[in-house]
């Protein structure tokens, strides 16, 4: 590609609001799972009795292991969301810019 292409391409609205949208939910989906992480692991850390009652009364299972199973799933399902939006609008968004520059 010539950098006239790149040029045009970098200039069109719609590519600088497609960069500002995906990195607006890269960073927020990037926060929400930092924070959450980093809240279980500090529980964890400084009030381990917090998460110490066992899930049924006699049993081993501590409500810990379920939570920290939650955020597993949680941050899976946070990337899919991500890749079904990414590979639908950005991808729908990316094409339609890229027909423009030629």
């Amino acid at each position: 590609m010539s950098n006239e292409i790149y040029r045009r391409v970098e200039a069109d609205p719609a590519y600088q609001q497609l960069v500002q949208r995906r990195g607006r939910l890269a960073l927020l989906l990037s926060v929400t799972t930092l924070v959450a992480y980093y809240a279980f692991m500090a529980v964890v850390a400084f009030a381990p009795t917090a998460l110490s009652p066992t899930i049924f009364e006699g049993g081993t299972l501590t409500i810990g292991a379920p939570i920290g199973a939650a955020l597993i799933l949680g941050s899976w399902l946070l990337t899919g969301w991500y890749v079904r939006k990414a590979n639908t609008e950005f991808d729908q968004l990316t094409h339609a810019i890229a027909e423009r520059a030629k």
